[in-house]
């Protein structure tokens, strides 16, 4: 491997700041967005008694476990010694930094009284597993950014493997914990799982993945700097395995369900009669966000044009969201069984005490603080890779790997 050289994006003055406007006008309108649910109350929003994380929570629990999973590349490099993917080590730290960012930005702004922050970052109950991801959240970000000390400063380069080593397992602790959430839930027959855990792990290499790719690829692009096809297949066959990891523990945790007799109705629920939800278990999370971007990468004409790749990308992004949705917001929606073997008489809105399926329409203040979350998340990164040399001059294979071309040859 050549000498790499990193540099800053050199996008054109004009083209820059017109995207820094673009994300910064997104930020606003996001801002004022949670001003607006601030001052009037939640009732301005689709939320109710039973859903009480919307889709703020979607973008917010989507943006951080990508922020895990963007990391995986820098790890790839670090951990694991494969060196052709060093040159792509300090973007993968800053995306994953601005990734967990904004996805905790929204994450605050949703908690409907942020003013207490400093009390759920002061007072702890470690019984409970929202006050460890105080911690694991704070603590990736910190060692994330001494882990991009480590790859800029000659003198820290010693400590680069033990430090992505540490970063490494400190991210799987992170979305362990995140999908944790979820699955020490034992009120909800949705959740309730262990399998949720490493679901979620999984769901983070691929989001983050595809994230990274494409701002790669946008980067790159407007910057003229190639990428060579060996360093393609390579990150189009990564996301591959990982799309095909969350369609094997997908299939787990549905059989898993089925299994037992007791959860035949909220498995008929999401499979067969749950409308919006099973329409975007089935379109967005299985077809869209499964089964076409595998298609796409392994089609032999498609897989080898990158508007193609970037499009896999997209529809991995557009599926994760939409399994959020069904996971946060579909299993908060199901009827939850208050008193087992009973029947509960129905007072007030439908699904505010059990027996309905509660109501939810996300409202449009919701989603304009989720995209909020995501154009944080993408100005950070712009104005990062703009002052400081996050950038390598080339992915070219003759650069990042001369025996490249040679094995495919052969």
């Amino acid at each position: 491997m050549k000498r790499i050289v990193y540099r800053e994006w050199l996008l054109q003055p004009q083209r820059y700041w017109g995207l820094l406007a673009i994300l910064a006008a997104v930020i606003a309108v996001g801002g004022l967005s949670a001003l607006y649910m601030e001052h009037h109350g939640h009732w301005v929003t689709g939320m109710t008694n039973s859903v009480v994380w919307g889709v703020p929570h979607v973008f917010a629990v989507f943006l951080i476990i990508s922020a895990s999973g963007a990391l995986n590349v820098a790890s790839i490099g670090t951990v694991f010694d494969k060196k052709v993917y060093k040159p792509l080590g300090r973007l993968s730290g800053l995306l994953a930094v601005a990734l967990l960012i904004g996805g905790l930005l929204v994450l605050v702004l949703d908690l409907g009284r942020p003013d207490r922050l400093l009390v759920a970052m002061t007072t702890y109950n470690f019984s409970s597993i929202f006050a460890w991801n105080i911690f694991l959240y704070s603590g990736f970000a910190a060692i994330v950014i001494g882990y991009l000390w480590t790859m800029a400063e000659r003198k820290g380069n010693a400590l680069q493997k033990p430090v992505g080593t540490f970063a490494f397992l400190w991210r799987l602790a992170l979305t362990t914990g995140t999908g944790s959430i979820f699955g020490f839930l034992v009120g909800r027959e949705a959740y309730d799982t262990a399998i949720l855990a490493p679901l979620f792990v999984v769901m983070s290499f691929a989001y983050g993945l595809a994230i990274y790719m494409l701002v790669l690829f946008y980067a790159f692009d407007a910057d003229g700097r190639p990428i060579g096809p060996a360093m393609l297949k390579r990150l189009k066959n990564l996301l591959a395995l990982f799309i095909a990891a969350i369609l094997y523990f997908t299939l787990i945790y549905h059989l898993t369900k089925l299994y037992g007799a007791k959860n035949d109705d909220i498995e008929t629920f999401f499979l067969i009669s749950g409308g919006l939800y099973t329409g975007l278990f089935w379109v967005g999370w299985i077809l869209i966000g499964g089964l076409l971007p595998l298609g796409i990468i392994y089609h032999p004409e498609l897989s080898q044009r990158r508007d193609w790749i970037a499009a896999a990308c997209g529809m991995v992004i557009v599926g994760g969201l939409a399994a959020m949705y069904v996971i946060i917001v579909g299993s908060q929606a199901y009827p939850q069984e208050m008193f087992p073997g009973y029947s509960v008489i129905q007072f007030g809105a439908p699904g505010d005490i059990g027996g309905q399926v509660a109501p939810y329409s996300p409202s449009f203040p919701e989603l304009l603080l989720g995209f909020g979350g995501v154009g944080i998340a993408l100005l950070i990164t712009a104005i990062g890779v703009r002052v400081l040399q996050f950038l390598p001059e080339s992915l070219a294979d003759r650069d990042v790997d001369p025996h490249a071309s040679a094995r495919s040859t052969a």
